[in-house]
């Protein structure tokens, strides 16, 4: 199976290399492409107060992707654990996944603070958050993972 993703944008602004921490007041703006959507592609999203938003981390290269388990972070005082049990940039398929507030939007151009992408990563897509998708029940995660998050954002 083959499948083919165009990204609908690009990120401008926010920092220009990717960093471990301090996420939080990082601003960015997405910019979609004129060409294939026009500035009602964004109308509505302005009502919402976060977006969440699937970029490709494209500076990745091939060499640097995981398959197997590391460390978190190259970390040896926390578990060994596999790629998908983690949210590393050296994915297979290099996809990252950020719920971010959304600061203004203006036509194509919808300013965001707290994505932890760089400037120029391309964007696959924008989704609205809604409390109906929230996870429902208790969300459990080992200590390691609330360690790593202390200083992201």
């Amino acid at each position: 199976m083959s499948i083919v993703m165009t990204p609908i944008g690009r990120v401008e602004g926010g920092r220009p290399e990717p960093e471990d921490d301090d996420w939080g007041a990082s601003l960015a703006r997405i910019v979609l492409d004129p060409v294939r959507f026009d500035e009602e592609a964004l109308l509505g999203l302005d009502t919402f107060s976060h977006a969440e938003v699937i970029f490709v981390f494209d500076k990745v290269s091939e060499d640097q992707i995981v398959t197997g388990a590391r460390h978190p972070r190259g970390n040896k005082d926390w578990p060994r654990i596999g790629i998908f049990a983690q949210r590393g940039k050296n994915r297979p398929n290099r996809i990252g996944v950020t719920v971010c507030e959304i600061v203004a939007v203006n036509g194509r151009v919808l300013e965001v603070r707290g994505l932890d992408a760089i400037d120029g990563t391309a964007v696959l897509d924008i989704k609205p958050v809604m409390s109906g998708f929230a996870p429902r029940g208790e969300v459990r995660e080992p200590d390691w993972a609330k360690a790593i998050m202390e200083a992201y954002w």
